[in-house]
């Protein structure tokens, strides 16, 4: 028996039980097609409002699956210009975070386009720009050499170490990738959706890199599911759901890496959290969806420019209490202007006056 599906003669050509997943597969399919329309009947900029929060959401989550903690303002800041939103437009952007946004958002903008091995050593140089994975210098943008011996993934105290998994010797690496590059770039007779799950799983597998293999996997996944919905259009995080379950994450990556190319098991793990990755993404959308439902509610009311302008704010990124002070401030205008503005918005129902004399402050309806 072989310790490692890499060493199953059968190995890459997957199993699995059609009548488990396909099941699987239709309420992901419902789920995709449901959550597409709602967020597309929105209209455009309020799209590109919700991708902003949720390709955010997907980046920092999956640094965070690997223990890594990113800026969240640099990482919105940076998707934002490439969206071309406003958001965040002052913020300096380390060069790490300006790499990672490139490769997840080449992934998923750019998502029918064919991977191979110089757009992926692309993706592998924007994540380490600086040649290192933290204090250690890593071969980048090429695959490993296992010159410090072989690729494997350990836990536990030096000298107690558990070996999880030990990956295929660096020799095999470029005619592993260029079958999985095959499989990504030519393969019309799986469901785009069951193949961002092998594709996953296979590409962990390989393991080609000395460090970043995770992330990409994950990039790999947002580009098939981005394919399987035909649209850039990204309105759930995977990988915002791999970081709430990431232990049974690993422990089913353990399980599956085993000897057997029979992957159901796998593939099953992989839907279920891709349904509750499009379950939870009112989470992430709601300050979108927030917006639009008070901007529709209140259509008929006739506003002006300055009440427009700081009621957007206060639905957006606002600090703090709403005084007369700060109204004052934001639309630079007089204290018995910004008085006048406040009271008018009392009297439409759209703000609630709060508290008494200096602690006077003003929330929404």
């Amino acid at each position: 028996m072989n310790k490692y599906i890499w060493q199953n003669s059968k190995f890459p050509n997957f199993t699995y039980n059609q009548d488990i997943i396909m099941s699987l597969l239709s309420s992901v399919r419902l789920k995709q097609g449901i959550l597409l329309g709602k967020m597309q009947s929105l209209g455009f900029e309020n799209c590109q409002n919700a991708k902003l929060n949720v390709l955010t959401e997907d980046v920092i989550k999956s640094s965070e699956i690997e223990g890594l903690t990113l800026n969240v303002e640099q990482v919105r800041s940076s998707i934002a210009k490439r969206l071309g939103l406003s958001a965040g437009a002052d913020i300096y952007i380390e060069r790490d975070v300006q790499g990672i946004v490139d490769m997840m958002l080449d992934a998923t903008i750019n998502y029918d386009k064919t991977l191979d091995e110089d757009r992926l050593f692309g993706w592998h140089s924007a994540m380490f720009p600086s040649g290192r994975s933290g204090l250690y210098k890593i071969k980048v943008g090429g695959y490993r050499d296992d010159k410090n011996g072989k690729m494997q993934v350990v836990s536990g105290a030096l000298g107690h170490e558990k070996v999880h998994y030990e990956a295929p010797s660096a020799d095999v690496i470029p005619q592993e990738m260029d079958k999985l590059y095959d499989y990504i770039n030519n393969n019309t007779d799986t469901d785009l959706v069951i193949k961002a799950g092998i594709i996953h799983l296979w590409f962990v597998i390989i393991h080609p890199f000395e460090d970043g293999n995770g992330r990409i996997a994950r990039a790999l996944t947002d580009m098939l599911l981005a394919r399987s919905e035909n649209t850039s259009d990204r309105f759930y995080s995977m990988s915002s759901q791999i970081k709430k379950v990431r232990k049974s994450y690993y422990e089913i990556l353990e399980i599956t890496q085993k000897d057997s190319v029979d992957i159901t098991i796998w593939l099953k793990w992989f839907l279920e959290n891709l349904i509750m990755a499009i379950d939870n993404s009112e989470e992430l959308l709601n300050d979108v969806i927030k917006r639009v439902e008070f901007w529709d509610k209140n259509k008929s009311q006739t506003l002006n420019e300055r009440q427009v302008k700081v009621l957007t704010k206060l639905l957006e990124d606002f600090e703090g209490n709403l005084t007369a002070k700060k109204w004052a401030k934001i639309c630079n205008c007089s204290h018995d202007t910004a008085n006048r503005d406040l009271i008018d918005l009392v009297n439409k129902n759209i703000l609630k006056k709060q508290g008494e004399a200096r602690a006077t402050h003003y929330i929404l309806v």
